[in-house]
Formats: C-alpha cells, sequence, structure tokens
C-alpha cells in the first residue's frame, strides 16, 4: 500500500521512521503534501519520499491512501477535494465537531464509495464500545480526562487537584476545543456528543494525561483507563495517539481482521 501524507511535523515524522525506515511489510509512504518544499526537503533524502506542494501532483502520485497529520483547518480545507479520489486516515478528529462538516463529509465519502479512518488515538475501549451500542443497548458514557495541573490552569502552585470542566462533550467543544479529540473519537463510538459525558481535572500530582472511560449498558459495564506517554518528537502528542495511526493502517493492509 504506498501511502500519502498531509503534513510533516512530528507524527509525520514518527510515522516515516517506522514505515520507511524501520519498514512494516506492505506498506511504503510514497508522497508528503506541505505548503513549503524549500523547508522540508530534506525529508526526501532522510526518508524516502517526495514532495509536493500541489494537492492534484499529490493526489496523483500513485499513492492509495491518504494520511492526514496536519491540523484542523488543513482538514476543512483539504478533505473534501481529497475524498472523491482517496480514502483518508484522519488525526486531526476535532474537524468533525463541526456537525455540519461531519454531515458533509460522511455524504461525500458515501457518494464517491470511500472510507475515512479514525484512529483510536490517545484512548482504548472503542471496539468494545461499537459492539455494546450495536443495537443501541449502551445507557451512559462518560470519560474523564485528568491533565498536569500546569497544562489546564495558571496556578503554578497548586496542591489539590481542580475539576476545570464537568459536562456534555457538546458543550466541552467549545469551552475546551484543544482538549476534544479523544471526547469526539468516543462519542462517535457510542452515543454523541450531548449524550457522552465528560470530566477535566488539573491534577498537580501528575505528569502525563490520563484518560479513563466507563461505559453502562445492557451488555454489563466495563472500564478503560490509559496513562499516556508524550512522543519523544514532540511532548504534546501522545506516543499511544501516533502509534494507533501506524496501527491502523497495519490493519488496514491485514488480511486477518481482529476486533472491530
Amino acid at each position: 500500500m504506498n501511502i500519502g501524507i498531509v503534513g510533516a511535523g512530528a507524527i509525520a515524522n514518527f510515522l516515516m521512521k517506522e514505515i520507511n525506515q524501520n519498514g512494516t511489510g506492505e506498506m511504503r509512504i510514497r508522497s508528503v503534501f506541505v505548503r513549503d518544499r524549500v523547508k522540508y526537503q530534506e525529508l526526501e533524502r532522510q526518508f524516502d519520499v517526495k514532495l509536493f506542494d500541489r494537492l492534484d501532483a499529490f493526489l496523483e502520485s500513485g499513492i492509495d491512501i491518504v494520511v492526514e497529520a496536519a491540523n484542523i483547518a488543513a482538514v476543512h480545507a483539504l478533505l473534501p477535494n481529497i475524498l472523491p479520489e482517496k480514502d483518508v486516515v484522519l488525526i486531526s478528529i476535532g474537524a468533525l465537531a463541526d456537525t455540519d462538516f461531519l454531515g458533509e463529509m460522511n455524504n461525500l465519502a458515501e457518494t464517491y464509495r470511500r472510507t475515512i479512518h479514525l484512529p483510536s488515538g490517545a484512548i482504548g475501549g472503542l471496539d468494545l464500545l461499537q459492539n455494546a451500542h450495536a443495537t443501541g443497548g449502551v445507557n451512559a458514557v462518560s470519560i474523564t480526562t485528568r491533565k498536569p495541573a500546569r497544562t489546564l490552569i495558571d496556578r503554578e502552585a497548586a496542591t489539590e487537584e481542580v475539576v476545570v470542566f464537568d459536562g456534555k462533550v457538546s458543550e466541552a467543544i467549545r469551552q475546551f476545543p484543544k482538549n476534544i479529540n479523544v471526547s469526539i473519537i468516543l462519542s462517535l463510538a457510542g452515543v454523541g456528543v450531548e449524550q457522552t459525558n465528560m470530566t477535566i481535572i488539573a491534577d498537580p500530582t501528575v505528569e502525563n494525561n490520563i484518560h479513563t472511560i466507563d461505559i453502562k449498558g445492557d451488555f454489563g459495564t466495563a472500564s478503560c483507563s490509559v496513562t499516556n506517554n508524550p512522543l519523544a518528537e514532540n511532548p504534546k502528542t501522545s506516543h499511544l495517539a501516533a502509534m494507533s495511526i501506524l496501527g491502523t493502517l497495519k490493519r488496514i493492509t491485514n488480511h486477518i481482521k481482529i476486533g472491530g
């Protein structure tokens, strides 16, 4: 499978290293779409890829699938032009907080028979949630995100945890747009942004982000907690989030599908 990447940041570099340098079977990153080819030209030599600054040329470069590794603005600007041509692995899931845009992209994918793959990112348990909700039998879904206090509040000397948000994901999207990727993917897998609860805690005793998911339904109850180490190339990115993209790509190429 020949892969094209939109973006050249930490996640793109992680994928190029893991796929092109370390080797992952049937996959190869061939093309990278960037705004400034001169700025990133070293990537061509380092990872044996070709850079493009024209989207049409990028899409015609012999790639089978596009991995978006840029930002929400890039998704809004580029995805409507990419979907008619290629399947997409979408990293900036925050773009789908816009329900109108989500509906438009779903219709576009259906029209052109394309697939938008959404990696699970920094959380787990999404396969369980989707299975439990297959017949609408999930009654409650909540996520508690615990972050180092300094990343959420100005009180450097805080000695106790502070709940900075407790409510529906739909409201969290408005108040905390930089902390919504995990809540959006959880909502899409289950009962939606209006029915999924989110709590965000600023905790001076932790150094890494911790996400805990609780699910109740006809099947019983389930709980999943993940403590995320940062990606070495970018401490603001979860290592697991980067790995989930690689895992998604591997599952696409696997002949035996597990879970889902």
